[in-house]
C-alpha cells in the first residue's frame, strides 16, 4: 500500500532515491521496479534485514531493471552518512512524528537532496490523528510513537526553514482512519474485537482487489478524513538546504 503518488513524484532509471525511514521497504520497492537506485534507510536494523532479502527476491524474480540498484542502511535520519545533493528524490513516509528533532532530520533531507530534486513527504493528517490521541493514549504513549500532530501549515513552514519549497498537497487512505478510530476506541492490541477484525479484512480486500466502490468511496474520504497527508516539495536550483531560517 503506496501513500506518495508516484505519477506525482516521478521516478525514472538510474534516479537516486533515498527512502528515508523506511520501515517494510513499500516505497523502496516500487523505486526499485522503477529502475531507482534506492537507499533503504532505517534506525532500526531489524527492519533492514527482510527489507534486503525482499530487494534480492525482487531481482531474481525479474522485477528490477538492469540499471535498477538497491541497498539498506541503518542510521540516524537526523545525521546521515551521505554527501551533499547525493540523491535525486527522497521520500520520507510517516517518519518525521516519530523524531524528536523534527526539524534538524528536515535539515539533513534537504541537505542530501540535490538541488532541483524532489522530496515527498508523508504524516498522519491533523484531524484524524487528533481524534486517534483522544480516543487512547496507548495509540502514541510508546516507546518510539508519534510524538507530535503536524498540521500542514506547520509542516510546509519546516520544510522552508530547512530549505524547501512545497509544491502541492493531498490526502490518501481516508478509508484507513474509521479503522484506527476503531482500534483505538476498543483497545489497540485488542485484534480480536469483532469490528475491528471485519474492517481490517475490507481494508485487506480493498488493497488486494482494487474493486472501484472502495476506490471511489477513498476518493471521496481523502480530503475529508485521509490517514495520511503527503506533501511534495523541491529543493530550489542553487539551494545548499539544511539551513534553517531566523523564525
Amino acid at each position: 500500500m503506496l501513500t506518495v503518488d508516484f505519477r506525482r513524484f516521478p521516478v525514472r532509471p538510474g534516479h537516486r532515491v533515498l527512502d528515508l525511514g523506511c520501515g517494510g521497504g513499500r516505497h523502496a520497492f516500487e523505486v526499485y521496479r522503477r529502475g531507482g537506485c534506492v537507499v533503504a534507510f532505517d534506525l532500526d536494523p531489524a527492519e533492514l534485514a527482510p527489507v534486503t532479502g525482499m530487494f534480492g527476491a525482487m531481482r531474481t524474480a525479474g522485477e528490477a531493471s538492469p540499471e535498477a540498484d538497491a541497498t539498506a542502511i541503518s542510521g540516524d535520519a537526523t545525521a546521515m552518512p551521505f554527501g551533499d545533493g547525493m540523491f535525486d528524490r527522497v521520500i520520507a513516509a510517516e517518519v518525521l512524528e516519530h523524531i524528536g528533532d523534527d526539524q534538524q532530520a528536515m535539515n539533513e533531507l534537504s541537505r542530501v537532496l540535490r538541488p532541483g530534486g524532489l522530496a515527498a513527504i508523508t504524516v498522519p493528517s491533523f484531524l484524524p490523528e487528533r481524534i486517534c490521541w483522544a480516543l487512547s493514549t496507548e495509540y502514541h504513549e510508546v516507546p518510539g510513537g508519534h510524538v507530535r500532530i503536524y498540521t500542514r501549515v506547520e509542516l510546509e513552514a519546516k520544510l522552508a526553514r530547512a530549505g524547501l519549497t512545497a509544491l502541492w498537497h493531498h490526502h490518501a487512505h481516508g478509508l484507513h482512519s474509521p479503522y484506527w478510530w476503531l482500534k483505538c476506541a476498543v483497545g489497540v492490541h485488542h485484534d480480536k474485537n469483532r469490528l475491528t477484525s471485519a474492517y481490517h479484512r475490507l481494508l485487506v480486500w480493498d488493497i488486494m482487489s482494487k474493486p472501484a466502490v472502495t476506490r471511489l468511496a477513498e476518493q471521496a474520504l481523502n480530503p475529508l478524513i485521509g490517514k495520511s497527508l503527503v506533501v511534495y516539495a523541491v529543493k530550489p536550483p542553487g539551494g545548499t538546504g539544511g539551513r534553517v531560517a531566523p523564525r
